[in-house]
C-alpha cells in the first residue's frame, strides 16, 4: 500500500505558519534519544553531554525504580484498564497518593496523567466565570490554559511584582466570586525562585486561595526535595500545591496535594482525572520508589546544587548573561543563557549539538521575542569533567559564531 504524502487545501494554513518558523530560522525537528536519558548519552546517533534534561537526580534510570517496575509488571499486569472512577484504581495508585500526601505534609494527593493535566484540570474545575485568577505573568502555560478553561476573570501581575499582584488583589476585592492567586514555585524558563512567603502572605491578606506550581521545585527545593512550599516554611498557607513526577522524579505523571475535599473535589469535577486511563502499574511503582530514594539519599540534591553553583560560576567568568541583565536572574539548576536573536540561538544549539553538546535552544512565543535563550538544566550525575568539557564546547562554539568576543 501506498502512503499518501499530498496537502489537502485545508491544512494549507499550517504549512505556511512552518514556512514562516523556517523563514525566521526557529523551526526545528525533534532530536531522537538511542539510549537512555543521562549526563552523556546519544542523540540522532551523537554521543553528546546533556544539557537539557529535567533528570535532576538521574533517576530514570536508577537501578531501585528499574527493578520496582518490573516487580509490578509481574504483580499487575501491564495496564489498569479504566480510568480511576469506573475500574481504573488500583491499590497501588492509593498507596502512591498516601506517600506524597504525607511526603508534601497534606491530607490527601491526587496523581494525574501529567503536569499539565495536573495544573490545567485543578484550575478549571474549581474555579467559574464569576471568579477571578490572580496570576504571574511567567506562569507555565498549563496554568494559562487553565485558567481559560475556567471561564473566570483573567488578571496578570508583573513577574514577582508583589505591588501589582497586591494592586490587583485589591481592585477584585469588593466583587463577588472567588478569588485565585497562583505562581510556579521555579519558573520553567528563567529558573528564577516565586516568592510563595509573600504571596501566602497577600492571599491571608485578601482572602484568596493559594496556589503554587512546583514542577521544578519537587525534588530540587525544599528538605528531601519536598519544594517551594517547604522552602519558605508555609506549610498549611497554601491551598493547593501542584507537583510532577515527570522531571527529578524520573517517571511520568503529576499530582496535586491539599486538603481533603479538594482532593475529593477533584475526584469528581477534574475532567483529566475523570476521563483519562490510570497510571501503569509500573509508572505507578516506579514514582513510589523515587519518593523513598528522595528520602533516604539526600546527597542526590546536594549533588545537584554543587554542580549548578559551579556550573552557573563558570558561566558568568565567561561573561555569558545566564539572567539578570535582561531577563529574571536565575536561582536554581535552570540557567539560561540569553541570546536575543531567535536565528542566532537556534544556530548556536544547532553548532553545539554538532560539537558534542545537548543544550536546546528556545524562542519565540515559548519566550517573548527578543528573549531566545539556550536552556541548561544541571542534574546531579554530571561529572565535574563533563561539566569542564561542556563549557570549554560552549566558550568555543560562541567565540566561532560571533556570539562573544
Amino acid at each position: 500500500m501506498t502512503t499518501q504524502v499530498s496537502q489537502r487545501p485545508q491544512l494549507q494554513h499550517l504549512t505556511d505558519q512552518l514556512n514562516e518558523l523556517k523563514t525566521r530560522g526557529t523551526h526545528f525537528r525533534l532530536r531522537v534519544l538511542d539510549d537512555v536519558q543521562a549526563p552523556v548519552c546519544t542523540y540522532d546517533g551523537k554521543k553528546v553531554i546533556n544539557l537539557a534534561s529535567n533528570n535532576y537526580l538521574g533517576l530514570t534510570a536508577h537501578p531501585k525504580l528499574r527493578e520496582a517496575a518490573i516487580e509490578a509488571t509481574k504483580k499487575y499486569g501491564v495496564g489498569s484498564g479504566a480510568v480511576r472512577t469506573i475500574a481504573g484504581t488500583m491499590k497501588i495508585h492509593m498507596e502512591l497518593e498516601e506517600k506524597i500526601a504525607r511526603f508534601k505534609n497534606v491530607e490527601a494527593c491526587v496523581v494525574f496523567q501529567s503536569g499539565f493535566t495536573a495544573n490545567a484540570g485543578t484550575v478549571s474545575s474549581i474555579l467559574g466565570k464569576e471568579d477571578f485568577i490572580i496570576s504571574d505573568e511567567l506562569n507555565h502555560a498549563s496554568i494559562i490554559d487553565g485558567a481559560r478553561l475556567s471561564r473566570a476573570k483573567i488578571k496578570v501581575f508583573r513577574h514577582k511584582d508583589m505591588a501589582h499582584a497586591e494592586e490587583l488583589l485589591k481592585e477584585v476585592a469588593g466583587e463577588p466570586g472567588r478569588k485565585l492567586l497562583i505562581t510556579d514555585g521555579v519558573f520553567s524558563m528563567d529558573g528564577d525562585i516565586g516568592p510563595v512567603d509573600k504571596l501566602c502572605d497577600l492571599a491571608d491578606k485578601y482572602g484568596a486561595i493559594m496556589m503554587v506550581d512546583d514542577a521544578h521545585a519537587s525534588g530540587v527545593l525544599g528538605r528531601n526535595g519536598r519544594g517551594s512550599v517547604d522552602h519558605f516554611g508555609c506549610h498549611g498557607r497554601v491551598d493547593v500545591q501542584v507537583g510532577t513526577l515527570s522531571k527529578a522524579i524520573g517517571s511520568l505523571g503529576g499530582y496535586v496535594c491539599g486538603s481533603r475535599d479538594l482532593i475529593d473535589f477533584l475526584y469528581h469535577r477534574a475532567r483529566p482525572f475523570l476521563f483519562s486511563t490510570s497510571h501503569p502499574p509500573s509508572v505507578t511503582a516506579t514514582c513510589m520508589a523515587a519518593f523513598d530514594l528522595l528520602e533516604s539519599e539526600p546527597e542526590r540534591i546536594d549533588r545537584l546544587w554543587e554542580n549548578t553553583r559551579y556550573f552557573k560560576g563558570e558561566l558568568g567568568k565567561m561573561g555569558f548573561d545566564i539572567g539578570g541583565v535582561t531577563t529574571p536572574a536565575s536561582e536554581t539548576p535552570i540557567t539560561p543563557i540569553i541570546i536575543g536573536d531567535g536565528r542566532m540561538t537556534m544556530d548556536f544549539s544547532k553548532a553545539l549539538f554538532d560539537a558534542g553538546v545537548m543544550a536546546t535552544g528556545i524562542a519565540f512565543p515559548t519566550v517573548p521575542e527578543g528573549k531566545a535563550r539556550i536552556r541548561t538544566i544541571m542534574t546531579s550525575e554530571h561529572t565535574r569533567e563533563q561539566l569542564d568539557q561542556a563549557l570549554e564546547t560552549l566558550d568555543r562554539v560562541s567565540r566561532k559564531l560571533g556570539i562573544r568576543g
